[in-house]
């Protein structure tokens, strides 16, 4: 008579958690330092801003910000990025800050490779560019960046307005500088016609936190980076790492009185090239 051995049943020992544990970091890791992290997301808000002129109403901005060029993202990624930019055919397009990054990698390394990044946003098309300085290009020497990127026609704004007009009527951009590097100065670059009068200003300024400051100047929009939204996300966590001056506002529309701040995600990475559940953005905006 045949008897059948008994079924054995197996068992999910700890070594067997470990292996599966460490598979998936793995794959995790590959996916956010080579798919997440070239995901790109446009989008796209209206903006209100109670004081915009007539001859203004249907500007379109695309802000861009946070590129660390070379440590991490490459070429090819900002060519891409720059593609997208001109398939929006915007009329300004504000860059607001951290081109380069100030490590791992020694400062030359930086200062080498923002001349490659600003030839590279050189191809952008349209028929204003403003940009502003971040944290890391103001660390590791803020005359490099503005020289790169001036160089290559685009101008920075360091504290400084510049009124676009258009049938006698005008719109400011402000930019301000570093607030982490001590050299933002809103009292400075805002200007009385916006501050005390009746002409819209609209505010570059690396990092978000300081709104409460900014609005005090009777800015109409804010427009920050800094953040990268988080970088990595956790779903139903909150971010695990935010940086100085970037904790309050992480991400999206806030307001303080008039002032309206849009932040902006970021294009690269800091610390490790991941991106997770939080892409590369660009932002399309319409005055109206």
């Amino acid at each position: 008579m045949d008897v059948s051995a008994p079924t054995q049943k197996k068992h999910f020992t700890r070594r067997s958690f470990l292996k599966l544990a460490g598979v998936s970091a793995l794959a995790m890791g590959a996916y956010a330092g080579e798919i997440s992290r070239h995901e790109i997301s446009i989008e796209e808000h209206p903006v209100h801003l109670d004081r915009l002129p007539e001859a203004f109403r249907g500007m379109h901005i695309v802000q861009i910000s946070d590129i660390h060029y070379a440590e991490y993202t490459e070429a090819f990624f900002v060519r891409r990025i720059v593609e997208h930019v001109n398939r929006l055919r915007p009329d300004v397009v504000v860059l607001t800050g951290d081109f380069i990054s100030y490590g791992p990698l020694p400062y030359s390394f930086a200062r080498r490779h923002i001349w490659e990044c600003a030839a590279l946003l050189r191809e952008i098309h349209c028929p204003q560019r403003y940009a502003v300085l971040g944290n890391h290009d103001c660390i590791v020497g803020p005359e490099y960046v503005i020289d790169a990127l001036e160089s290559n026609t685009i101008p920075v704004l360091m504290n400084t307005a510049v009124p676009l007009e258009r049938q006698g009527q005008r719109l400011w951009f402000a930019g301000l500088g570093s607030a982490c590097t001590k050299l933002a100065h809103p009292d400075v670059a805002i200007p009385k016609a916006a501050v005390s009068g009746n002409e819209p200003v609209i505010v570059l300024a690396h990092e978000p936190d300081i709104l409460p400051e900014v609005a005090k100047y009777n800015a109409d929009l804010m427009l920050s980076g800094h953040t990268h939204g988080g970088q990595v996300r956790i779903p139903l966590l909150p971010p695990l790492q935010l940086p100085p001056l970037g904790k309050n506002y992480v991400e999206g529309f806030f307001r303080v009185g008039r002032t309206q701040l849009y932040v902006n995600r970021g294009i690269g990475a800091v610390g490790l090239p991941f991106r997770l559940f939080c892409p590369p953005e660009i932002t399309s905006f319409t005055l109206v």
